[in-house]
């Protein structure tokens, strides 16, 4: 199953909180599609996942400043 969640509003460390707290209410398999900004929460969160055991499938830009990062669980 894909899921996705927006984060671009949010601040650290609420995007990595926010992120994992999602990741933990998904089955092994099920993929992630996070919406993120340039800056901190893209400079920190890609690393942080793959530091915790996930698999960072991409990370690219969508529109503007804004990234969409796939994560596998």
């Amino acid at each position: 199953m894909v899921y996705t969640l927006d984060i671009t509003h949010e601040h650290c460390p609420m995007t990595l909180v926010r992120t994992k707290l999602k990741l933990s209410q998904m089955a092994k398999g099920d993929i992630l599609e996070v919406l993120l900004s340039e800056g901190e929460a893209l400079n920190s969160v890609p690393s942080a996942i793959k530091e915790q055991g996930f698999n960072v499938i991409s990370v690219e830009r969508v529109e503007g400043s804004t990234h969409k990062m796939m994560i596998e669980k």
